[in-house]
């Protein structure tokens, strides 16, 4: 157990390292995005939108993973899933 909290502390330093944007980079982000990204920031309003939209599908995208992951509400008999399940109990 105390071989996995040392690895995971460890990632957890290296990880916190290279998220965080470099002090040249902050001085080109805008306010919202210092320290936070890499790079040139956005070049114009419909940037954040693009951004926006990315971000709302990989949102419904986890949710309903997460949601049919825990109820998949597939119960028919019939369904290809049970042919599967079936074979492999044979």
């Amino acid at each position: 157990m105390n071989k996995l909290r040392s690895i995971l502390v460890i990632a957890f330093f290296v990880i916190q390292q290279t998220v965080w944007a470099c002090p040249v980079c902050d001085r080109h982000q805008p306010k919202i995005l210092r320290g936070v990204v890499h790079g040139s920031g956005p070049d114009s309003q419909f940037d954040y939108w693009i951004i926006g939209a990315v971000a709302l599908i990989v949102l419904a995208t986890l949710f309903f993973s997460i949601k049919w992951l825990i109820r998949p509400m597939e119960k028919e008999h019939t369904h290809i899933k049970r042919m599967i399940i079936n074979e492999v109990d044979v």
